[in-house]
């Protein structure tokens, strides 16, 4: 299929999955390496009442948490911080 036609299949909304060969797709840049990162106690009880409320693993909160700050920096948009009362002027 040219991809003039499959752009116009995509944009009236049409099943383009039978046409594609997903058994050689890859994603780009998701190739998975193993870290481990020592943590603080406070931090895991944080981590998992977190996880807890969002009916989720340990592990996804620190990876979605952690892709959002990249992309922030990565963006140059500061992320918001709570102040404290010493902060406050």
């Amino acid at each position: 299929m040219k991809a003039e036609k499959f752009a116009q299949q995509f944009d009236e909304g049409v099943n383009l999955t039978v046409s594609l060969d997903l058994s050689k797709a890859k994603r780009v840049l998701q190739a998975e390496k193993r870290v481990n990162v020592d943590f603080p106690a406070w931090m895991i009880d944080s981590l998992d009442r977190e996880a807890s409320k969002l009916g989720v693993a340990r592990q996804s909160v620190i990876k979605v948490w952690l892709a959002e700050r990249l992309e922030a920096t990565a963006s140059s948009v500061p992320l918001r911080r709570p102040r404290t009362g010493a902060a406050r002027r």
